[in-house]
C-alpha cells in the first residue's frame, strides 16, 4: 500500500504531455542525497513526491543499545550544521527526566555557544542558498563570518563542526580565558557585514525575481502541516520554543520574534536575516549577565533517569527540535525518538512548488534549510 507523501518508488500517473524529472538524490540544490520526483507539463511542476532514505543509519535504534553518557556524540552527526542545538537538546531531556538543577554560569554559556550555532547554521544557509539561485560573493561573504565562529568552537571544544559541547548536568569545562572577548569583537563587527549582504541581495532584480511570490504557503496551511521555525515564522505566525517554552536563561533575555508577511521564499530569507540580528542581541545580553560560578551540577556517575516517560523540545536553527524519551530506570534508554524539524518541514516543499517553475523548485528546497543527517537520521 502507498504511502501519501513519502513511498520508495514513488509512481506517479502521467498524460500523454506530461513528463516525469528526478531531481537527486545527487544533486547539489537538493541539499543532500534527497530524490524529489517532479512530474512535468512543460517546465511547470504538477506533481511531486520525495524519495529519501538514502542516508539512513539507524541512530534511534543504536540509541538503544548506549548508556545515558555515550549518546551525545551521536546526536552531534544528526543536524551536522547545528550540532551544538542537538546536543543541548538530548542532555536538556534528560536532565528533565532526572530533576537535575543546572549551574546559572552553565545555562548563561549554553544559549551564547547555542545562538552562535544558530548563527552558523544561518551563515551556511544563506552561502548555499544564495548559491543555489547564482549569488556567489554572498558565498564567499557568509563563510569568512561563519569561520570566526568555528574558530570559537574550536577553541572551546577543539572541534569545528561536530562539537560535543554539553554533558548531562552541565558542561565538562569552563570557557577559556579569552572567549568573551572573541565573542564580543565578531559581536561588534556582524551588523556591518549583515548590511553588507542585504546591500548585495535585497534589490538585486534577479534575487527579487527568484524569490518575491516563489513558494508561498499560508500561516493556516503550515500550521496544518506541522511546519516550525522560519519557514513557519516567515507565514505570520508567531511561535518560537524559546518565548512559548523557555528554557536555560531565555526567560531572562530580551529579544523578538521576527515575521513575514507573505510566506514566499523572499520572507523566509528576512526571517532568518532578523533572526541573526537578535541572536546577536542574545548573546550580548547573556555574555554581559554571565555569573560566575561553577559549570556543572552534581550527578551520579551512574545516570539512571528514573522510569517513565518525557518529551522535550528546543528551537533549533530549523525549527522546533523534540526527543521523546522511555526510561524504566536503567542506564541505557528503552525508547529516543526525534521530532526532526527538517523532515516535519519537508512535507510543505509539494504544496510550496506545485504551479512553480522547475527552477523554483531549487530556490524553495534552498529556503526550507534541510539537512539529510537529520530528515534520514
Amino acid at each position: 500500500m502507498s504511502r501519501p507523501f513519502i513511498q520508495s518508488r514513488p509512481e506517479i500517473e502521467t498524460e500523454a504531455s506530461e513528463t516525469v524529472l528526478n531531481m537527486g538524490p545527487q544533486h547539489p540544490s537538493t541539499h543532500g542525497v534527497l530524490r524529489v520526483v517532479l512530474k512535468l507539463d512543460g517546465e511547470i511542476v504538477t506533481d511531486l513526491d520525495c524519495d529519501m532514505g538514502y542516508l539512513h543509519r539507524g541512530a534511534e535504534k543504536i540509541f538503544e543499545n548506549r548508556l545515558y553518557p555515550m549518546i551525545p556524540p551521536y546526536f552531534d552527526r544528526l543536524d551536522y550544521i547545528a550540532a551544538v542545538s542537538n546536543g543541548l537538546l538530548y542532555v536538556e531531556t534528560v536532565e528533565k527526566a532526572m530533576n537535575l538543577e543546572i549551574p546559572p554560569r552553565a545555562q548563561y554559556l549554553r544559549v551564547i555557544l547555542t545562538e552562535l550555532n544558530r548563527l552558523s547554521s544561518h551563515l551556511l544557509w544563506l552561502a548555499t542558498h544564495a548559491l543555489d539561485i547564482g549569488a556567489f560573493t554572498v558565498f564567499l561573504w557568509s563563510f569568512r563570518e561563519r569561520e570566526e565562529i568555528l574558530k570559537i568552537f574550536e577553541d572551546f571544544f577543539g572541534a569545528r563542526l561536530t562539537c560535543h559541547a554539553f554533558r548531562i548536568g552541565g558542561m565538562s569545562y569552563d570557557a577559556y580565558p579569552e572567549f568573551k572577548s572573541a565573542v564580543m569583537a565578531l559581536m561588534d563587527i556582524f551588523p556591518k557585514r549583515l548590511e553588507e549582504y542585504e546591500t548585495m541581495l535585497n534589490e538585486n532584480r534577479i534575487w527579487l525575481s527568484r524569490t518575491v511570490g516563489v513558494g508561498i504557503i499560508s500561516g493556516a496551511d503550515a500550521i496544518d502541516l506541522g511546519l516550525t521555525g522560519p519557514p513557519l515564522r516567515a507565514s505570520g505566525v508567531d511561535f518560537d520554543v524559546r518565548k512559548a517554552h523557555p528554557y536555560e536563561c531565555y526567560a531572562d533575555l530580551k529579544f523578538d520574534i521576527p515575521l513575514g508577511d507573505s510566506g514566499d521564499t523572499f520572507d523566509r530569507y528576512l526571517v532568518r536575516m532578523e533572526e541573526m540580528r537578535q541572536s546577536r542581541r542574545i548573546i550580548i545580553q547573556a555574555l554581559e549577565k554571565l555569573p560566575d560560578g561553577p559549570v556543572m551540577a552534581k550527578v551520579a556517575k551512574v545516570i539512571k533517569p528514573p522510569a517513565g516517560e518525557i518529551y522535550h523540545s528546543v528551537e533549533s536553527p530549523k525549527g522546533e527540535l523534540g526527543l521523546f524519551l522511555v526510561s524504566d530506570g536503567t542506564t541505557k534508554p528503552v525508547r529516543l525518538r526525534m521530532r526532526p524539524a527538517c523532515f516535519v518541514n519537508l512535507q510543505s516543499l509539494k504544496k510550496m512548488a506545485v504551479g512553480s517553475l522547475v527552477a523554483d523548485v531549487v530556490a524553495i528546497i534552498g529556503s526550507l534549510d534541510i539537512v539529510l543527517g537529520e530528515i534520514d537520521r
